[in-house]
This record gives structure tokens, sequence and C-alpha cells, in this order.
């Protein structure tokens, strides 16, 4: 039998740093090349992060008493003597975080550990670019709380990192992975993309080993998709550029699977690896329903049965939260709606979807018709029970988001849909989680 492995409970703060040095051809997340801007952004950001510091004070609280919307915009109603949240997790993404200056960097981590209980251990992550990261700058991060590293590598290869528009080479890939090791970082995540037009699967195998040989100890790997808006969904439409290739992804997802494997990575969710017990904290806590704060434009936050997101406009973004207003809308998760993503998060996940405390939050009623949906996915193989739980088998995994979308529950379905317990977060607080897709590729 597998040993298990602890997931804790893990509150989160997520700062989007809306800015880069350029366009990549294939992203859709919000950002700006307009770097003169960055001062005013921040300056906003810490103000956000002021107007909502009491954000956490009812993430333990149960549904009846977190119903109120306000809870997501300063949970000025919450009683002071809720015990706070410890945050275990801080992750600066975007846009391009190192972009920023030192000063820049100093006044967003003051901010947040003024405001917020940020435990002593923290995972503290910066997304980084290659050509950001020479020795000077990895040192002045060292001196800030940054204890982790993602950087978006993307490709070692110099025609595939043209085609996607990126601002580094290969030669800067490759070295920012040493000067990282070198300025003290030991925890790193290197981000790869499979898939992409012109890399055949030597290319593919041979970008995988140059990033095991720099070692690091998380590893999260794409497909590349056209996404609306995109450059490169406009090459595609114009035909100056061929469409993903479902069938070479899905080669590529097999050979990213065996290799990662072969070089002693764990496969725990569908597009992250990582080393034993390296998990990245931060988007651990996504998966497992867990609240989490989101400053920045178009950041995201989730708590309870409440979702918000910040407007998607930088201007609109500093105008609004310099008048002390948050620019944000909120929505309420039906139970369905809830039952939707604890389904599309736990599949993706090797700890799979535990039908115990599925039926215990949504009722009986709910876990009958899932298992219904489920059966001819059962029956295919491409999923499977066991000890209790549903888990991708190693032929489902590259279809998971098809799989968990035909389970989903929709609105004529919500009355089979009951919640059965007063909690609305999905928590794996201290359990023993087994690793489903290890222990069935084991039998």
């Amino acid at each position: 039998m597998l040993a298990g492995t602890t997931l804790p409970a893990m509150a989160g703060i997520y700062v989007h740093v809306p800015f880069c040095r350029q366009a990549c051809h294939y992203c859709n997340f919000h950002f700006s090349t307009q770097l003169e801007n960055t001062n005013a952004v921040v300056a906003a950001i810490v103000r956000e992060a002021e107007l909502r510091r009491d954000f956490f004070a009812g993430a333990d609280r149960s549904a009846g008493q977190a119903g109120n919307p306000g809870a997501d915009h300063g949970a000025g109603n919450i009683a002071k003597s809720t015990p706070p949240t410890p945050i275990n997790s801080v992750y600066l993404g975007g846009g391009t975080p190192s972009v920023l200056t030192p000063l820049q960097w100093d006044q967003l981590f003051e901010a947040l550990y003024r405001l917020f209980p940020i435990a002593s251990d923290a995972e503290v992550t910066l997304e980084a670019n290659p050509d950001d990261l020479d020795l000077a700058r990895l040192s002045a991060l060292r001196n800030t709380p940054v204890n982790r590293l993602s950087i978006g590598i993307q490709s070692f290869r110099d025609q595939d990192l043209a085609w996607m528009n990126r601002a580094h080479n290969a030669a800067q890939a490759c070295d920012c992975l040493a000067l990282a090791a070198e300025a003290g970082f030991a925890h790193v995540n290197a981000d790869l993309i499979y898939g992409s037009p012109g890399l055949d699967d030597a290319a593919w195998l041979a970008n995988m080993q140059q990033l095991f040989n720099a070692n690091p100890d998380h590893i999260s790997a794409y497909a590349l998709t056209v996404e609306a808006g995109t450059a490169l969904a406009h090459f595609v439409r114009q035909g100056k550029s061929p469409a993903p290739d479902d069938g070479q992804a899905s080669r590529q997802f097999q050979l990213m699977e065996e290799a990662m494997a072969a070089a002693g990575y764990l496969h725990y969710e569908i597009s992250n690896f990582c080393r034993p017990g390296a998990f990245a904290r931060h988007n651990t806590a996504y998966w497992t329903g867990e609240p989490y704060l989101g400053l920045g434009p178009a950041a995201h936050s989730f708590i309870g049965n409440h979702r918000s997101w910040n407007v998607s406009h930088n201007i609109k973004y500093v105008t609004a939260v310099e008048a002390g207003q948050l620019p944000s809308e909120i929505e309420t998760l039906s139970p369905a709606d809830q039952l939707n993503e604890a389904l599309m998060t736990g599949l993706r996940t090797t700890w799979g979807v535990d039908l115990e405390r599925l039926e215990a939050r949504f009722g009986a009623r709910a876990l009958r018709a899932l298992t219904e949906l489920a059966q001819p996915w059962l029956d295919s193989g491409q999923l499977a029970q066991q000890q209790g739980h549903w888990f991708l088998t190693a032929r489902g995994r590259f279809f998971a988001d098809r799989i968990a979308s035909d389970l989903f529950l929709v609105e004529e379905d919500a009355g089979v849909v009951a919640m059965a317990t007063a909690s609305d977060e999905m928590q794996v607080s201290g359990a023993q989680q087994t690793r489903f897709w290890e222990l069935s590729e084991q039998a």
C-alpha cells in the first residue's frame, strides 16, 4: 500500500502583477506592456490589501453564517473574536512579477505581512521570466520573503521561443536555472509547453531532459491551446499558423508521463509534477477548495460559497481603489456549482474524489445521480474506483476535462443536490490522502 500524504488546510493570497515586457502569442491573461505604470498599480494593490484585510476572518464559519456577500468586501460584519486563519501560501503571478523593481517587491511584501497573519513557514512564490533573472536580481529576491520561484521556461529551443514571441532565448532558459541554484533558491518550478507546431516528439523529449539535468523540484507542463483574443488565435484564423494537433498533444502527454516518472517526479495533478514532498502548496489549495484572496487587476478570490473577481483594466482598477472602492464582481455558487467544481478539481489530482465526503456534503441522491453518469467512464477503464474514491487512470488523464464535464449536474438536476452539512469548503485538512494514480500504476 502506498503511504498517504498529509495535506494541511491552506488559505492563500494571490497577487496579480499585470505587466509583461512583451506579449506572448498564446497568452490570454490580463497584462500590459506599459511598464511606466507599475508604481501606480503596486500602490493600488497595497491599498486594496488594506481594504480587504478582514477577508479571511470568516473562512472557518459555517455556510449559514458565511452567506453574506459582504464578507468578500471587507467582512466588516464578522465578529472580531473569530481567530485569524493562517496564510500558508503567497503567490505573485501575472503577468510577470519579476519585471518589478526590488523596491516594489518590498512594498508589496511589507503590506502583506503587516495586514495578514502569514505563517512563518509559508510558501512564497514569485513567477519570473528567464530574461529577468540575473544574479543581482536573484540576490535581491533572496532578501525578500520569496522562497520559491516559478520560471516560465516553456522551451529550450530558440525556434519555439521565437514562435511563441517569448522575451528570452534558449541560452537564458538554460542559465537562469543554474543562477537560481547559485543564488540559494532550493525550490524552483519550471514551466514547459508541449503540442506546439514544430515541436516533434524527439524535441519534446530533449526539452524535458534538459530540464531534468537542471533538477528543479517542481515542473508544470501545459498543452498549447488557442485562446480567444490572442495573437495565436488570429494567426490560426488567418491560416498563418496551424492549429494545435490533438494527436500530437495526446502522444506528447503520454511521453511526458513516462519521462517524468523515470526521472523521479510524482504526477500529482494533470499538469504538475514534483519531487516527493515538493507539492505546490498554493495551487493545491485551489484544487482542494481552500479560501484564497486575490489582489490586483483581474485577480479572483474565493471563500465559502462566494467567488469574486476584480476588473481586468489597470486604470479602472487604480481609480476605484484610490477612491476606497473595490472594483470587483461577486457570485454565489449554487450547491450544483459547488458539486461540479469539487468533481472537476478532484479528478485533476492524484488524490481523486472522496465519495464518502461527497455524499456527506451533497447528499445520497446526488451521489446516485453521479454514479449513473460515471458508469460509462468506469466501464471504459478511463475512470476507476478504489478505496471509496474516483480517480482517473493513465488512459483517462488526458481527457480529464471531458470526463469531468460529463459528470456535471446541470440546472435541471439541481434538485438532487442537498447540502447535507453546514460546511461550504472542500477541506482535506490533515487527512492522510492516498495518491491513487501511483497506486493504480503499481498494481
